[in-house]
């Protein structure tokens, strides 16, 4: 594994936080600062955002900040709290000189993370972008629990287990996306990187914590001043009293002056085949503020 990594070392710049480091990538220039923050398990969230980075960098500047455990980061021993997480991405910005306010880009559970700091921190929030983000609301919305994910997984990675599975099946750990949209060397880094992630402990914790960050949060609204769009993926799910996601995301902005709900086709990681359309989208919202 240390061959590897020095064989394929970080995109961006790795900065100390308490103690380890983190990776953060920046790419394009910009009055606007986005900020993509990945949902559990993506094992490297700076080349799995690779199409919507290179589309959205155009006019803006991106960066992606890569949690303990993911990507390039390396792990801690802080417990995965909401309060940490974020500690730990104010830290990294600030280390990485990236000046706010920002607009936070959260794809699955770090809307969890997005809406805490946007709570905690408004001053330094100019806008949130949700990617099917998840909200702590939607566990009471649609009376549902979160799942675990077994300690023995982390066992199984010390072990090398987890890491065969990759090279064995890496189609499985793959982006699900167009012929040509990643390039080769980028799918064979998501590969390697996949391989040093897959099941550590910091995925494995942020996880399970994740009941207690939906209850640390679960009184929160966006702040009424914030911007907020959410790019959601169509489902004909109908629960039987009529519940939909749709119609939870909007209960969740009703009460907001500027805010814009866009249903798209395709997987949860909707920018793995949306990624021109959700940049358009953002272009066209975030110039209305």
């Amino acid at each position: 594994m240390e061959l590897e990594q020095h064989r394929y070392p970080p995109l961006g710049q790795l900065v100390e936080v308490n103690g380890d480091k983190m990776h953060v990538y920046v790419k394009g220039e910009g009055e606007k600062t986005i900020v993509l923050l990945s949902g559990a398990g993506t094992a490297a969230p700076a080349l799995d955002y690779e199409p919507l980075i290179k589309e959205m960098a155009k006019n803006n500047r991106i960066v992606v900040v890569e949690t303990f455990g993911y990507g390039w980061s390396e792990t801690t021993n802080k417990k995965r709290t909401v309060e940490n997480i974020v500690e730990e991405i104010r830290t990294a910005l600030y280390k990485a000189n990236i000046k706010g306010p920002y607009i936070l880009m959260p794809h699955s559970i770090s809307g969890i993370y997005s809406l805490y700091y946007a709570n905690k921190y408004p001053d330094e929030i100019k806008a949130i972008i949700c990617n099917d983000c998840t909200l702590p609301q939607v566990v009471d919305y649609f009376n549902e629990s979160i799942p675990t994910i077994p300690r023995y997984i982390n066992v199984l990675a010390s072990t090398g287990a987890t890491r065969l599975a990759v090279y064995l099946n890496s189609a499985k750990y793959l982006p699900e996306a167009e012929n040509g949209t990643y390039s080769l060397e980028n799918l064979e880094k998501t590969k390697i990187l996949s391989a040093w992630n897959l099941g550590n402990k910091n995925i494995i914790a942020e996880v399970n914590e994740i009941n207690h960050n939906i209850d640390k949060t679960v009184n929160m609204s966006f702040p009424t001043d914030t911007p907020v769009l959410i790019f959601t993926k169509y489902s004909d799910r109908i629960t039987t009293n009529g519940k939909t996601m749709e119609a939870f995301y909007q209960k969740q902005i009703n009460h907001l002056s500027t805010k814009k709900l866009v249903v798209l086709r395709g997987h949860h990681y909707l920018h793995w085949s949306n990624f021109k359309e959700i940049s358009k989208t953002v272009y066209d919202f975030i110039n209305t503020f």
